[in-house]
């Protein structure tokens, strides 16, 4: 399969899980959100939180075992890494929800706020690879 073909596959799967998700549970499947939230719940609450957080993790072992084509990037100091998380993980705390649950569910819900956040997301990713890449010179 073509890597658009895969692109576009995975972006289905990607809207279309959401799409259930909200359907049938009422919930926006914010992925730092469900994360933080499985932790904290108790009952069905919990325990659906768990099984999504499962079926992301499984989606990727399933991928592996079927051969997807999939290489990691070598070459960036552990340090960096390391800090590049926690920046991710405080900036989806600063923006109140991450990737999925802005980008996704919420520019689909025409929701100006995560408008403005997924622009952001997307500027700041361009501004970082820029900088990586261009005054870093890391590849």
């Amino acid at each position: 399969m073509s890597a658009w073909a895969q692109g576009l596959a995975g972006g289905l799967m990607i809207g279309a899980a959401a799409a259930l998700l909200f359907w049938v549970n009422g919930r926006i499947a914010g992925v730092s959100g469900i994360a933080v939230r499985a932790f904290g719940e108790r009952g069905f609450e919990a325990y659906w939180r768990w099984v999504w957080l499962g079926g992301l993790a499984a989606g990727g072992f399933v991928a592996l075992l079927a051969g997807a084509d999939f290489e990691p990037r070598t070459g960036y100091p552990v340090p960096m890494l390391v800090a590049a998380g926690l920046l991710v993980g405080f900036g989806t705390r600063i923006g109140n929800g991450c990737t999925s649950g802005h980008g996704v569910c919420g520019v689909s819900r025409l929701s100006r706020r995560s408008v403005a956040a997924t622009a952001t997301f997307i500027a700041v990713a361009m501004l970082t690879t820029f900088v990586v890449r261009h005054l870093w010179g890391l590849q």
